[in-house]
């Protein structure tokens, strides 16, 4: 199978190193990844600067092929399936990650690691989204995530992606005995608050910190977050279909009604 990898983290990040390394074990791997850092740049494209893109004569990662780009996330996949890769190279799967940190709940619409599945998706492949629900970044944090991912690849070939949607996937940093299961979840609310600290810069100008707190759900919760806490994977199938149809009947009778909606 052919695989593309991408992720927000950047190409010399270790979640995406593990995995690389873990999936080509089976799999024709293919990496195409940002330059740097770009977390929490959402579905964000690159179009008014040229977009460098660099292939890695010797990569470390165990892929086939590797580049590295200035672009974002969504980028990355967009390039990649439209002008990177040959026809012999498309992939059969987009994997983004392996995030070094969660993305759950409503956060998700900030993540890069989401829009980069996401992109994907809406490009016609099925996608999936994987985040160490962790802070801590060593390489051997990041193994085991890359395991259940190779595992869970083999059960998927009978799961037919529905359009538009994508796989969430975020694996607690537990040792596998830790584990209690897996839990197909759907998204939980806020992970933390928005606060701001106040604070006084040394030429007396203010500026704002984000500092929010993580914010403790019920854990019998069928939500993602709830999952992470009781120590399980969480699957998430997530849509970037947004169009409210229920909606629709109901604004067209209020708006349309007595021909406001006609003006021809």
């Amino acid at each position: 199978m052919n695989i593309l990898i991408s992720n927000d983290d950047g190409i010399a990040a270790n979640g995406i190193r593990v995995l690389s390394e873990e999936l080509s074990q089976k799999h024709n791997v293919y990496v195409v990844a940002p330059d740097r850092e770009r977390s929490a740049a959402g579905h964000s494209l690159t179009l008014h600067t040229p977009l460098r893109v660099e292939e890695l004569e010797h990569n470390n990662i165990g892929a086939k092929r590797a580049w590295v780009t200035t672009g974002t996330p969504g980028d990355c996949v967009k390039i990649a399936i439209n002008a990177i890769l040959s026809e012999e190279e498309q992939p059969n799967i987009v994997i983004s990650g392996i995030n070094h940190g969660p993305n759950l709940g409503a956060d998700i619409l900030y993540s890069g690691t989401v829009s980069c599945a996401m992109e994907g998706a809406m490009l016609g492949i099925p996608s999936i989204a994987v985040s160490l629900a962790s802070m801590k970044m060593e390489y051997d944090d990041f193994k085991f995530t890359a395991s259940f991912v190779s595992s869970l690849l083999d059960r998927l070939h009978e799961f037919k992606f529905p359009n538009k949607s994508i796989l969430n996937i975020n694996v607690p940093l537990l040792p596998k005995e830790d584990i209690a299961g897996i839990a197909i979840t759907e998204l939980g609310r806020r992970l933390f608050t928005d606060d701001y600290e106040k604070r006084i810069d040394p030429r007396g100008k203010i500026y704002y910190w984000m500092a929010g707190e993580l914010i403790k759900k019920p854990q019998n919760a069928n939500t993602d977050i709830a999952a992470v806490m009781n120590n399980k994977i969480s699957i998430t199938p997530v849509t970037y279909e947004m169009t409210r149809t229920e909606t629709m009947s109901d604004l067209n009778r209020v708006l349309c009604s007595e021909d406001f909606c006609n003006w021809n």
